[in-house]
């Protein structure tokens, strides 16, 4: 049977998301319920950092032991990627030892280079250009509080980034409706814009006042100006983005029954205010659960 890899939502169609996601509800009702089958017994994932980690790494490792495997925490000193080791050879020694590989790093070309050389199946932990781990906890999110993917609005408020990227993705799936209200130079990724576009599933908006994008929306969804490897444009950043706070104001634009996600790390009393996040229509601690069962669902349907 060929290997699955899991890189960029581009790479599924609605049914292969959905299978992943009736996966995780289904595992997330069973640890609730105090019952847990070991699916993944034997089996060891190596996890990959090369960005300093919270919620992927616990996740993943916890996940993976809830499943009856194991994880093997490596970071880049070790490894040298790309430049004590080229990435072929570490994809092809990887798969001898491991059932699967899970990497969190910069470039996307890396993750993909490695899927290509390495047996096992490789899971896309984050990269620049995208964070469909993330993404998919987050559409676990949404369906538990009520809403239909199928015709959900959504806003995203502040800064194209990966995050930003990943959602458009989840459009051209579902066939939602995104608007991005982003500062001039700040918007996302082109061409994932355009492929939503060309798919003739899905809207995607670009606008730079956050109002208009907030207006009747269902979900709210911001993150950090300042990402990882930006912390010199910190400073400029928060100058450029200083209209676009989530806060109680742009909150009452969106429809009342609205929830507000963030993926975290958040900074408090900028890009969100802590009468949001704290708020009673925040998710972002079911969001941030929600990336263990999600990505149990992930490593169910990659290694399983």
């Amino acid at each position: 049977m060929a290997k699955i890899d899991f890189l960029s939502l581009l790479d599924f169609e609605r049914a292969g998301l959905d299978e992943i996601l009736e996966k995780a509800a289904r595992l997330k009702a069973e640890l609730r319920a105090g019952r847990r089958s070991e699916p993944l017994r034997g089996q060891v994932l190596g996890v990959i950092f090369h960005k300093p980690s919270l919620r992927t790494r616990i996740s993943f490792e916890v996940g993976m032991q809830q499943l009856g495997g194991g994880s093997l925490y490596i970071t880049d000193q070790e490894i040298g990627f790309g430049k004590r080791e080229a990435i072929k050879d570490i994809g092809a020694v990887m798969s001898r030892f491991l059932s699967g590989i899970m990497i969190r790093t910069f470039a996307q070309s890396h993750v993909d280079e490695l899927a290509r050389w390495a047996s096992v199946p490789v899971i896309n932990g984050l990269t620049d250009w995208v964070h469909p781990c993330q993404i998919m906890a987050d559409l676990m999110t949404v369906r538990e509080h009520g809403f239909d993917l199928d015709a959900i609005r959504v806003a995203w408020i502040g800064d194209g980034n990966n995050v930003a990227n990943t959602w458009i993705h989840a459009a051209r799936a579902y066939g939602f409706e995104i608007t991005l209200a982003c500062p001039a130079g700040h918007d996302p990724d082109p061409e994932s814009v355009a492929r939503v576009q060309q798919s003739g599933r899905g809207k995607v908006t670009l606008v730079r006042d956050p109002r208009e994008a907030a207006r009747g929306a269902q979900v709210v969804i911001t993150d950090t100006w300042t990402s990882m490897g930006q912390e010199a444009e910190a400073q400029e950043r928060r100058r450029q983005f200083a209209s676009y706070q989530v806060n109680r104001e742009l909150l009452k634009l969106a429809d009342p029954r609205a929830i507000v996600m963030h993926c975290l790390p958040a900074h408090r009393g900028e890009e969100i205010t802590d009468d949001v996040i704290d708020g009673p229509q925040s998710v972002v601690y079911d969001e941030a659960e929600n990336r263990l069962h999600a990505q149990k669902g992930i490593l169910l349907h990659c290694l399983g």
